[in-house]
């Protein structure tokens, strides 16, 4: 399995997978959307995103966008997107994109990573703390949803 940075040249599948992961949080498929929404993260370098691949199949990936800790006056990532295709789970992939998002954490000297997850997604909330994230008990999140 190689992990390594996505291009432009990988949005056809890497938009497929996308969508796949916007359907495994119950949204509607689109994959014209996913491949215009990957398309502009990508050219406007506004996201980072890890792909991981078997031979000339992409099967995974996650993306990172960046903010900044004003407290930490630093870069942190957020871990926004995690995804591994059906038959390619259970063999490490997901750890292997967690340790690219930390090295990107290492290279850009940000202070940290940080991730979301629903409650409901109990493979991710095995997987993570046995990554070394560690759920938040001492701030409050409290995102004010404008639009859906």
């Amino acid at each position: 399995m190689h992990i390594r940075k996505a291009t432009t040249s990988d949005l056809d599948q890497l938009s497929n997978l996308f969508d796949q992961f916007r359907l495994f949080y119950q949204k509607p498929a689109d994959k014209l959307a996913a491949l215009a929404f990957l398309k502009e993260r990508l050219e406007n370098n506004e996201s980072e995103i890890f792909v991981a691949q078997d031979g000339n199949l992409l099967c995974g990936f996650t993306q990172l966008y960046p903010l900044f800790s004003s407290t930490r006056m630093k870069r942190l990532w957020l871990l926004n997107d995690l995804y591994v295709a059906p038959p390619y789970r259970g063999k490490g992939i997901s750890k292997q994109l967690i340790e690219a998002a930390k090295n990107l954490c290492r290279q850009t000297n940000a202070c940290a990573v940080m991730l979301e997850t629903a409650k409901s997604n109990l493979t991710g909330n095995n997987l993570y703390p046995a990554q070394g994230f560690e759920l938040n008990t001492e701030f409050n999140f409290a995102p004010i949803p404008m639009m859906e």
